[in-house]
């Protein structure tokens, strides 16, 4: 790929390898149901979904898998299940011979929703 200033996520997927453009879209749909108020963005120049002003999961296609980042801590389960697809310090590797674990991504997503929304309340305490 390219290209560097993307204008949109559209322009951004329609970038990446095409085996990839699909699950791109499914994550992207699944971020969306799961953090309806969230807003989309280009950043570091992949596809990113920010809410409150804090970015929120960032996406991104390539040849072999799909990536997302960060990736959160949670429970013992939760962590073991997603260690198969660790792929370095914050990213988690989904790769396209595979079914999209979208359950997994879904809780990846509400992580960082929890979190974000967590971290604003803090933030309006300190605030008042």
């Amino acid at each position: 790929m390219a290209k560097t200033n993307f204008q949109s996520i559209d322009e951004y997927i329609a970038a990446c390898p095409e085996q990839s453009q699909s699950y791109m879209q499914k994550i992207r749909e699944l971020i969306k149901t799961l953090a309806p108020e969230a807003k989309e963005k280009i950043s570091y120049q992949i596809a990113c979904l920010e809410l409150n002003g804090k970015n929120l999961v960032h996406f991104a296609g390539w040849k072999q898998h799909v990536s997302m980042y960060p990736t959160p801590t949670g429970t013992e389960a939760f962590n073991k299940a997603i260690a198969k697809y660790a792929g370095g310090k914050g990213t988690t590797k989904f790769p396209l011979d595979e079914p999209l674990p979208l359950k997994l991504i879904g809780q990846i997503v509400k992580f960082r929703v929890a979190d974000n929304l967590k971290n604003e309340k803090l933030k309006a305490g300190k605030e008042k």
